[in-house]
């Protein structure tokens, strides 16, 4: 029998993880050049839009299989916290002009929930590794 927990945690975990898939596949249309470009302008080291486009894309696909939810949740908390502080922050939670910083907000919760509880429901993970419950 499937715990109501789990399965929220299921739900939590492949919401964010198309979420970023969709975030990452935008940066590689745009062009990983752009996107470093534009980190750039903001202040930020050009390379980091190639990591964050990677663990956009890359950590999508892991947490939508469940592969290293809590890994993946924690990298994509600090993508986030980053966003806020590096571009969102000056907007307002709301924002007038463009969109604050509240969706980071609740993608940032997501992953911190992840993060502390795992995602073992139709994961990759308990199907190499075992159930998480004991740890």
């Amino acid at each position: 029998m499937v715990k109501k927990y789990e399965l929220g945690l299921l739900i939590l975990r492949v919401v964010l993880g198309v979420t970023f898939l969709i975030h990452g596949i935008a940066k590689l249309q745009m062009g990983l050049g752009n996107v470093a470009g534009w980190f750039e302008s903001i202040g930020i080291l050009g390379f980091l839009g190639y990591v964050v486009s990677f663990i956009e894309l890359l950590g999508g696909i892991a947490l939508i299989i469940g592969l290293g939810t809590r890994i993946v949740s924690a990298l994509i908390g600090i993508v986030m916290v980053g966003a806020i502080f590096t571009s969102k922050l000056s907007l307002g939670f709301i924002g007038e002009v463009a969109a604050g910083y509240e969706l980071d907000v609740a993608l940032l919760a997501m992953a911190a929930v992840l993060v502390i509880s795992g995602s073992q429901l139709l994961s990759l993970d308990n199907k190499l590794f075992g159930s998480d419950e004991a740890k």
